[in-house]
């Protein structure tokens, strides 16, 4: 790289001639225009909404008329003049629309100086690809009188994630399939009546409500929802909730289950105790994430119910992750078993049985997906770290399921990505004849929904594939 690429370096006033121009080239793209209207507010569907657009003057996403105006102050701030330039006065006018991937070329060029003011007059015109004029205008700048030679300040990185799309994606997945039958369990806090009343609007659930009558009733008054609408079981407290809720799905009438205000332990007792709601398979929890930072959806599991699972656990919990990776349409998913290294070493036994269920899948043990490990965190989602460590992996850097090696891991690694990174997390029970949406009591309702997505594409896949 050439140094002087490194650093910003500016053009005094006495250095400034009349006719001098500056030119600076860039082309427009989504990115642009959604990082424009996060940080001005403007979310005009113009920009922003394709559908929109289409149905529009234009027929196709513009960018912000100011994105576009604001290149020549990007050109007159880091070019000519540079560095310590200030504004005085800016006219703009907005010949042509500019389209998206529309490639913009700027220049400015110098029409008057004031000498006692300091002030620079330019000319600015900016043309598309097609050499059209989309904006011209005048600055007037006060100009820099030293001499600036600094360093490249260098932005932070800005990573867009849109939660409501990303939600609306995934709803999507679930699109065109009736709503399941679902018994929202001791649904008696706001946040579990709200779930569940948008997962009905979203046509994801039909849900039963079973809880206390008046608790529920109180809720709905103070919250605004109408629940005249749902079928409710009226029991005395949560235990009586969760028995009766494993009562109605062992007789088949319900599809699915969705935690309400209740403890999880509660819930699971009465789901366990029941043996025609078991199966062969050992029950356990799968979060999916979607993490700003990474490509694809990614699932955790087990970080809500098996405390230390034994090895054969273990192969149960590989296979569920596996079983939902099919459900949620990736057909060979890529299984990072975790540890704290990616090498076996006998002192840490989560790295020997990494190494283990791998030599299950290799024998048939485990079907259906790709399994590597050790696997350190890191190297698992990061190709940069696998790369760096020299590792040959299918799995390695683009892992779709990560198996941790106990609950106090998991539960950890879910939240520090749901509180930390900004995650959008839902999860669900497998192992059971009917799916469980297993929200925290913390969940908000867009969570709740995106479980309940995940609860009603199980329980349609159990309709054809009974477990």
């Amino acid at each position: 790289m050439d140094l002087d690429d490194e650093y910003i370096e500016n053009i005094i006033f006495d250095e400034i001639t009349i006719g001098q121009t500056g030119r600076l080239v860039r082309t427009l793209t989504l990115q642009d225009i959604q990082a424009f209207a996060a940080v001005s507010g403007d979310t005009n569907p113009a920009h922003l909404d394709p559908k929109f657009a289409d149905s529009y003057m234009y027929h196709q996403l513009i960018g912000h008329g100011m994105w576009s105006g604001s290149l020549i102050s990007t050109l007159l701030g880091t070019i000519l003049p540079g560095p310590g330039t200030i504004y005085h006065d800016q006219s703009l006018h907005f010949k042509k629309p500019v389209k998206l991937g529309d490639t913009l070329t700027v220049i400015v060029t110098v029409k008057a100086k004031d000498e006692l003011k300091k002030l620079v007059t330019f000319d600015c015109h900016i043309r598309n690809q097609q050499d059209e004029l989309v904006i011209s205008g005048e600055a007037k700048v006060i100009a820099p009188v030293n001499k600036i030679r600094q360093p490249k300040i260098q932005l932070p990185q800005i990573h867009l994630f849109d939660p409501s799309q990303r939600i609306k994606e995934f709803i999507d997945m679930a699109k065109g399939l009736e709503p399941v039958r679902c018994g929202v369990v001791h649904p008696c806090d706001k946040e579990s009546l709200t779930g569940l009343f948008i997962a009905a609007e979203k046509n994801l659930i039909y849900p039963v409500l079973i809880g206390s009558l008046n608790k529920i009733k109180q809720i709905a008054e103070e919250t605004q929802i109408d629940i005249s609408q749902f079928e409710i079981v009226d029991t005395p407290h949560s235990h009586a909730a969760a028995d009766i809720a494993a009562k109605m799905a062992e007789e088949g009438k319900l599809e699915a289950l969705m935690k309400g205000s209740l403890h999880t332990d509660e819930l699971m007792h009465a789901v366990l105790q029941s043996k025609n709601l078991r199966t062969k398979r050992r029950v356990s929890h799968i979060f999916r994430f979607e993490v700003p930072l990474y490509d694809k959806p990614i699932l955790i599991s087990d970080a809500a119910l098996n405390i230390k699972p034994t090895l054969l656990e273990k192969r149960d919990i590989v296979q569920n992750a596996i079983e939902l990776s099919h459900i949620l349409r990736c057909e060979n998913p890529k299984v990072a078993i975790l540890s704290a290294v990616e090498t076996v070493n006998p002192d840490i036994p989560s790295t020997v049985e990494a190494a283990a269920l791998c030599k299950m899948a290799d024998r048939g043990q485990i079907t259906g997906g790709v399994l590597d490990g050790p696997l350190a965190f890191d190297n698992a989602v990061s190709l940069e770290a696998k790369r760096i460590k020299h590792i040959t992996s299918q799995v390695a850097g683009q892992a779709d399921v990560l198996i941790v090696p106990d609950l106090e891991s998991g539960n950890m690694l879910s939240k520090q990505l749901e509180y930390l990174a900004g995650a959008i997390s839902s999860g669900v029970v497998l192992g059971c004849k009917i799916p469980i949406a297993l929200t925290s009591r913390a969940d908000g309702p867009a969570t709740r929904m995106a479980s309940a997505v995940l609860a009603k594409l199980v329980a349609h896949h159990y309709r054809v594939n009974k477990p």
